[in-house]
């Protein structure tokens, strides 16, 4: 997969806000500040495409980017949605906030028909955090497909990479026996997109 062109399209707090054309859509979602708009313009080679922060808490709607291919084989593979989600876990929403965006989100990745995969990004440079594995064990019990981005690799000593990425498999390994596919992103080294595309294939 080679992606020609992407464009935003629309930003959406409710469902029914959503695109109704029926293309796929491959969703990213993470802890806020967990470098998720800077993957996102990298994969779509586009420094601008969604507007990156230090500050976290940025992204307070779902954000659908339509993805143009090189695939002309099937026009609904040729098209399809990239999903920016809003970070999860930022302390300084109010109580009431959290609690619609959890409500809201959790309707998009339960009911949304046209959601074919989640990439949940995790920040590879700290130790395992329980929100994420708290993520990630409602999102197993709702059988929603996903796969793993591991972020910020460049950002600690290789050894001390290893063991915060083997801790997490592990604990991960205990909520899912089924085969579950990896990835690794920093700002500096990028990733293999290849193999990212590859996986966003399968379900497309």
């Amino acid at each position: 997969m080679i992606i020609k062109n992407s464009e935003y399209v629309t930003s959406s707090t409710t469902l029914a806000q959503c695109p109704n054309d029926m293309f796929s859509e491959v969703a990213f979602i993470g802890r806020s500040n967990v470098g998720k708009s800077s993957l996102i313009n990298y994969l779509c080679s586009s420094a601008k495409l969604v507007k990156t922060s230090k500050n976290p808490g940025k992204t307070i709607t779902i954000n659908h980017f339509i993805i143009k291919t090189d695939n002309q084989t099937h026009v609904n593979k040729a098209k399809f949605y990239l999903v920016d989600l809003p970070g999860y876990g930022y302390a300084k929403k109010s109580g009431a906030t959290r609690s619609f965006w959890g409500e809201f989100i959790g309707q998009y990745l339960t009911m949304r028909k046209e959601l074919k995969l989640v990439f949940v990004l995790i920040d590879a440079s700290i130790p395992t955090q329980k929100l994420d594995i708290e993520f990630l064990t409602w999102l197993i019990h709702k059988k929603v497909n996903y796969s793993i981005i591991f972020t910020k690799v460049d950002k600690v000593r290789l050894r001390e990479l290893n063991t915060n990425i083997a801790h997490f498999q592990q604990k991960l390994k205990t909520l899912d026996k089924s085969p579950i596919k990896y990835h690794q992103y920093s700002n500096v080294s990028k990733l293999s997109k290849e193999s990212l595309f590859e996986n966003i294939e399968e379900y497309l």
